[in-house]
């Protein structure tokens, strides 16, 4: 069994979802939301981030970490926001020694639900589909934990593949899955 996070970056709200992998079995076993407050100054909310990660990642103790990749549509000053908390999201994993891989949204929605253009409510469907357990309470939360189940379905491919020698040259550790 592994236990896996998935991480959906925001400087607002940082929605995370625990789930543990036996074979093809998935456990809910947590998700939630970090948030920052908006008054405060940049600076604050990332240490907030980084803080309320580090403490997340010591209690739940994952053995890897997905990170869902983020798509800019607004104006520059809130995408450099978005930045600095997405570099806190994917550092926080891996000064806590786990292996982190990102996924694009596109590839989260087609694992989760089978298409890449899937909406946000087909997400969350398919979300408590999957995990009959969870009370997803936020949007947030449940894109985590689709990037969790993403990341449980590409690792368990790799394993497969590299099982049969079927991939060349196969990456070892952390790898970034293409859109």
């Amino acid at each position: 069994m592994i236990r896996l996070i998935g991480l959906d970056p925001g400087l607002r709200f940082t929605g995370w979802g625990v789930i543990d992998v036996d074979g093809n079995r998935l456990r809910h076993v947590a998700d939630g939301v970090i948030a920052t407050d908006g008054e405060d100054s940049v600076p604050e909310r990332l240490k907030t981030l980084h803080d309320a990660l580090m403490a997340l990642l010591a209690r739940l103790t994952p053995d890897e970490a997905a990170v869902e990749e983020t798509y800019i549509n607004r104006g520059g000053a809130s995408s450099l926001k978005l930045g600095y908390a997405r570099g806190v999201v994917l550092l926080a994993p891996a000064l806590a020694g786990l292996p982190v891989t990102e996924y694009g949204a596109k590839t989260v929605k087609k694992s989760v639900v089978g298409t890449g253009n899937a909406d946000k409510n087909q997400v969350e469907t398919m979300v408590r589909r999957l995990l009959p357990a969870a009370m997803v309470k936020r949007a947030d939360a449940s894109d985590a934990l689709a990037v969790a189940i993403c990341h449980a379905h590409h690792r368990a491919s790799r394993s497969i593949w590299a099982a049969q020698g079927t991939v060349q040259g196969m990456v070892q550790g952390p790898v970034r899955a293409a859109e």
